[in-house]
């Protein structure tokens, strides 16, 4: 068994032997024999049942005393679709992480975000996932290392700093201890030459993916300035803890067949911010999401089966800032997409923080919750009611009485946002949907929604979409977005094929 006791050892051992790839980024193999942990799919040859044992993390692997498998590398993969399912301490906490909060807030402002004490929030991770939030956050730091080292021309002594790690010697030490080579082994013979602050990256994606159709969802909400879209691709400002930057996705279906990879460029102010803005971006691919599972369960609805079977893969859009998307669906409350797209520039122009960018149409970042806390409602370019409850939103987002970031209880959010002036439960919903991630959302008050329902037919029951109502909506909604359309500023393509992560 594994150190958690949650995994089925024999139920992993056959996952491992068939070589399944649904697998990756589940649990990882630990092969006593070899001293490396790998992928359930690895392609090397299936080790001895009684020479392996299973972990829920990567992390949990590192603390056992194992390398990652250099064929492999199973720290290239998806997170655990359980965590975004179920919601818990341990879930909530691994976004946290991924995002680098632990290196900007310690333990203790990790503790804080979730609700519990360091000392019980160290033995909750150790339970659930085998390692505690300094091993996670360790495991996390290596993984940035090693996609710097690879995609860039920074000198090793800078990329151990931009990292995360405290120091050039710790640095060394965890890449040889989980990679079993030298920060300089793992760069190898360079071939380009990136622009300072450019990272070229695949992120990891469970397949099928619907990659088409997410990205004609997001070029049809593009917001002026913030964001631009055209054929093939997808690129937007981010606002990160050390620095502005920019990402420019390319996105396509990819078929079933495991684990695919969306490439991304990020060209970012302050390399610091690697981890954040490659975590924020899965986040908005919805990358952890198991899409055999969702279209398994909902396929064999009869009223969304055929939508399903057309659509393999789809993906309920997430964001890269919580604060945006809250206010982004306060400003579309009862007007049209188009509509709220106009209104979204023109607050954009009006506050947004104006930057450089190498990306056409690129120019401003969304403005900051604590921006917008200070406007004059009768100042904004919609109804006064409306601004005043953005503005609301906007203080409540900026003195920490709604946090969006993952950390906090889903429950405890939505509560917190019924009790401002001007929310209500659609935008509660839509925001847990979006924002938090929450794959079981169903907004039964939709206009659109109750329409669609209307016209498939057969009787629908909501019910028993559960646990995955937020992706049967999006199948719903699918049904009305337009395919995407030139009409954005060109984006540049990248300079140089990426590297994997």
């Amino acid at each position: 068994m594994t150190p958690t006791g949650h995994l089925d050892a024999e139920a992993c051992y056959r996952a491992v032997r068939s070589r399944d790839r649904r697998f990756d980024g589940v649990f990882y193999t630990a092969v006593r024999t070899t001293g490396i942990y790998c992928r359930p799919s690895c392609p090397a040859r299936t080790p001895a049942e009684g020479n392996v044992t299973f972990h829920p993390t990567a992390a949990s692997a590192h603390a056992a005393g194992y390398r990652a498998c250099k064929r492999c590398l199973p720290d290239a993969t998806p997170g655990s679709p359980e965590w975004d399912v179920a919601a818990d301490v341990a879930g909530r906490a691994m976004r946290l992480i991924a995002d680098g909060l632990v290196d900007r807030e310690g333990v203790d402002g990790l503790a804080r975000r979730v609700g519990y004490t360091p000392r019980h929030l160290g033995r909750l991770l150790t339970q659930e996932l085998g390692a505690g939030p300094l091993a996670l956050a360790r495991a996390r730091r290596a993984q940035s290392a090693r996609v710097l080292i690879e995609t860039t021309d920074l000198p090793l002594t800078d990329v151990a700093f931009a990292a995360g790690f405290a120091s050039v010697r710790q640095f060394n030490e965890t890449l040889r201890e989980i990679y079993a080579a030298s920060p300089s082994q793992l760069r190898g013979r360079r071939h380009r030459a990136p622009s300072a602050g450019a990272v070229t990256m695949r992120l990891p994606v469970r397949t099928p993916f619907a990659g088409q159709r997410l990205l004609d969802f997001l070029a049809h909400h593009v917001v002026p300035g913030v964001e631009v879209a055209g054929p093939g691709c997808y690129a937007r400002t981010l606002d990160l803890p050390h620095g502005s930057g920019t990402v420019r996705l390319e996105l396509a279906d990819l078929p079933a067949g495991g684990t695919g990879f969306v490439t991304a460029e990020f060209l970012l102010e302050d390399l610091r911010d690697t981890a954040a803005a490659s975590e924020r971006v899965r986040r908005l691919l919805d990358a952890d999401c198991d899409p055999r599972a969702v279209d398994g369960h909902l396929g064999a609805d009869r009223v969304l089966g055929h939508l399903v079977r057309a659509t393999p893969g789809l993906r309920v859009p997430g964001q890269v800032d919580g604060d945006e998307t809250a206010i982004r669906t306060v400003i579309g409350q009862q007007v049209s997409v188009a509509g709220a797209r106009t209104v979204a520039g023109r607050l954009v122009e009006a506050h947004g923080c104006r930057i450089e960018s190498e990306v056409p149409g690129l120019t401003h970042l969304f403005p900051d919750a604590a921006t917008l806390a200070t406007a004059d409602p009768a100042t904004l370019p919609m109804p006064r009611a409306r601004g005043r409850a953005l503005v609301g939103l906007a203080a409540a987002l900026a003195e920490g009485r709604v946090v969006l970031d993952r950390g906090p209880d889903r429950d405890d959010v939505r509560r917190a946002l019924l009790e401002l002036p001007g929310i209500g439960p659609w935008t509660a919903d839509y925001v847990a949907m979006r924002a938090l991630g929450h794959p079981d959302v169903f907004l039964p008050t939709d206009l659109a929604v109750r329409r669609l329902l209307a016209d498939l037919g057969g009787d629908p029951d909501p019910e028993s979409w559960r646990p995955w109502r937020s992706y049967a909506l999006m199948h719903l909604w699918n049904t009305l977005m337009p395919a995407t359309a030139p009409t954005a500023a060109p984006i540049a393509a990248p300079a140089a094929p990426p590297e994997e992560t």
